[in-house]
């Protein structure tokens, strides 16, 4: 065989060898911790509201085959996250809440680094920075008293795409133009 030949045939079975994709999540989904008590300051449990919530949140995604879930160490995340962790028998993976960009590039690259559907479960000023991060719009924090916000992202070779829902009960609406 000349050397052009066997050049040229040696190109063509590389190209032919599987590419290396990076991994990335079919659809990532981010929700607020639900409702906390007022039993410590320092790291509240879930109030009876919240853990209602927590519930309806396994409800709400029982069918979306999530298969990653992230939370941040507090208990009002973990508690959030568990039912749905239960009922699709997933140990979350606990990412330590940071102030400012640390902790929102560490989720990031944990979300990126995932496949399958993978829940984020965060605070009022991180799950719109984690989901801005990942290629959605930009938004506003969310309010102190709002906790049914419910973010879609699907990552796609054209983009992010977002749908934005609640899930549970509809709390009070906030007059609070600086937040949603």
């Amino acid at each position: 065989m000349p050397k052009s030949t066997a050049v040229l045939f040696a190109l063509c079975c590389t190209l032919l060898l599987p590419f290396t994709v990076q991994a990335e999540p079919d659809l990532i989904i981010l929700v607020r911790h639900a409702e906390k008590s007022a039993d410590n300051l320092a790291d509240p449990s879930l109030s009876a509201l919240g853990q209602a919530r927590a519930q309806a949140l396994a409800i709400a995604l029982q069918h979306s085959a999530v298969s990653n879930i992230f939370t941040t160490q507090f208990k009002r995340t973990r508690e959030t996250a568990l039912p749905l962790a239960q009922a699709r028998g997933i140990t979350p993976q606990v990412l330590g809440a940071k102030r400012g960009a640390e902790h929102i590039n560490e989720v990031v690259a944990a979300v990126r680094a995932s496949t399958g559907v993978v829940l984020v479960v965060g605070h009022s000023n991180t799950v719109p920075a984690i989901a801005s991060a990942l290629g959605a719009p930009a938004m506003k924090d969310f309010c102190e008293s709002s906790f049914s916000h419910l973010l879609l992202l699907r990552p796609t070779a054209q983009g992010v795409y977002m749908v934005q829902s609640r899930y549970g009960v509809a709390e009070a609406s906030s007059t609070d133009a600086n937040c949603q």
